[in-house]
């Protein structure tokens, strides 16, 4: 049995960039960004011995961009992206699960189904590989705008972009520190957990801790809320814990004064390495003259996605959902 392309594009990725870290001795993740730009450019980076420069340039001659889909790419290279990521000993070259991906570009379907365009952004944009799943599910014209502050993550997003052929604005910068960006419809991210190091630029923020540092998924929800239309939507991938920390009753009353909560789904455990790492699906809608909350929030305990007959009702009740809810 042949392989797939994507096998095949992710192996070509993958001996090109130990080909490229042999010879330039960085981490993976660095040279697999270098292995996409040629990939996309069709050339070779002149800051290569002449051997790595003859190899490359057989390697070039071997793959044909033209011939697997955008699926192809954005398959292999997040398979390659995840091979990287597990060697990174930097916690935020971690990868949103696909599983979970899919499920935020569900999401964003539904709540953007009657807008005739949608701005999107994403304030933690990492390699993109949320954003463009969200961009493949979207069925109308977008703007699509991501931030990253990680020198090879950012990278590694442009590549995939342009891989991808995906047109997608990208901000190098600290996502907590102002954007120049008119408000959009639509937030998604798979937000940083952790503490925001800059109290002088958290101050700037309602959910600024009131001792010590911030925490940065706190001001990732503030900062979402900043760039949102009234009326528009976010749908952040938050940990478990989210409504349960020693900061979070200041969380829940900004929420309850700026937004509505259109629903919260708590992701399988089998999709995480722990427990204490499981995530959930917070959706949000910011408040406008003319919003209002769901009748009843959207609920939802995600069962194991390997159970498709659990899986299949639960999208049946979903669906189910939100055509109520955008009657409503």
């Amino acid at each position: 049995m042949g392989k797939s392309n994507v096998e095949l594009l992710y192996e070509w990725l993958d001996q090109t960039t130990n080909l490229i870290q042999q010879q330039r001795h960085e981490p993976y993740l660095d040279s697999l960004a270098t292995t996409m730009e040629i990939l996309f450019m069709q050339e070779i980076p002149e800051n290569q011995d002449d051997i790595t420069s003859h190899k490359l340039q057989q390697s070039i001659t071997e793959l044909e961009l033209a011939d697997f889909s955008k699926e192809d790419v954005r398959k292999a290279t997040q398979l390659a992206m995840l091979k990287g990521m597990k060697d990174s000993t930097q916690q935020q070259h971690l990868m949103t699960p696909e599983t979970v991906a899919l499920l935020v570009a569900y999401f964003a379907e539904k709540v953007m189904l009657a807008n005739e365009k949608v701005r999107i952004f994403d304030p933690a944009g990492g390699t993109a590989n949320l954003l463009s799943t969200v961009l493949d599910r979207l069925q109308q014209p977008v703007e699509a705008f991501a931030s990253e502050v990680d020198p090879t993550l950012i990278q590694l997003a442009v590549m995939n972009a342009n891989l991808q052929e995906k047109q997608i604005e990208f901000f190098h910068q600290d996502s907590i520190r102002p954007f120049l960006l008119d408000p959009v419809d639509l937030v998604v991210a798979d937000l940083p957990v952790g503490y925001y190091p800059d109290d002088v630029q958290a101050a700037q923020f309602e959910l600024k801790a009131d001792e010590g540092h911030s925490y940065a998924h706190h001001l990732f929800i503030e900062q979402g809320m900043n760039y949102t239309k009234p009326g528009g939507y976010m749908i952040y991938v938050v940990p478990d814990f989210l409504f349960d920390s020693d900061q979070s009753d200041k969380l829940h009353r900004y929420i309850q004064e700026y937004a509505h909560i259109v629903g919260v789904v708590r992701l399988p455990e089998s999709v995480f390495k722990s427990e204490k790492n499981v995530k959930s699906i917070l959706i949000l809608q910011k408040k406008s003259q003319d919003s209002r909350p769901p009748k009843q929030p959207l609920l939802v305990q995600m069962p194991s996605l390997k159970n498709t007959n659990a899986m299949a009702d639960i999208l049946g009740q979903m669906n189910n959902w939100f055509q109520t809810y955008n009657k409503e």
